[in-house]
């Protein structure tokens, strides 16, 4: 398969951004910001996991969470639940309520996450569920409740603060149930 011109642009945008020199790499990444589609979420994602200075990870997170296009979803959201990502799971979490694009069908994901996961990231999950507009499927409210029940029975020497975050989550779930069982 030969690579269209977009393409070979893009993955030398994404060579440039390896550089050591801070103004290049934020040059590649204004770039990316014209050039780049869905295929740059990865290789971003590694790049924040290597480690960068702290002003060209702000102009990556910026660029992430300014993502508009909805193809981007997935790419996301494997980042989010693959665990070689853990370090920049956070990262990766705030970028999703800072952006435009939907994330409704993930419910019960960043239910379980923010269950699983650190105070850090229930925190993120509780904003993102906050500001999920929907529609949600019934299947995947089904999964909430089962995350919540499963934290409620099972978890011992439950941290407060995130507590109060999961009884939060569950008040959210349970308005959109209502709204659903409404529209039935």
């Amino acid at each position: 398969m030969v690579a269209t011109k977009q393409q070979l642009k893009v993955k030398q945008i994404l060579e440039d951004i390896k550089s050591d020199d801070p103004k290049k790499v934020s040059k590649s990444i204004k770039s990316l910001e014209i050039y780049g589609d869905s295929s740059v979420i990865l290789p971003l994602a590694n790049i924040l996991l290597s480690g960068i200075n702290r002003k060209n990870e702000e102009e990556v997170v910026e660029l992430l969470s300014s993502l508009k296009d909805t193809s981007t979803v997935v790419e996301v959201m494997e980042i989010i639940g693959d665990d070689k990502f853990l370090a920049i799971r956070p990262i990766m979490l705030s970028t999703v309520w800072n952006t435009k694009v939907d994330f409704s069908d993930y419910i019960d994901e960043f239910v379980e996450i923010a269950i699983k996961g650190t105070l850090i990231e229930t925190v993120e999950c509780a904003t993102i569920i906050e500001n999920l507009e929907g529609p949600f499927m019934e299947e995947n409210m089904l999964e909430c409740h089962l995350h919540l029940k499963d934290y409620i029975e099972l978890t011992e020497h439950k941290d407060e603060h995130k507590a109060f975050l999961l009884s939060e989550i569950a008040i959210k779930i349970k308005d959109i149930n209502e709204e659903l069982d409404a529209e039935d």
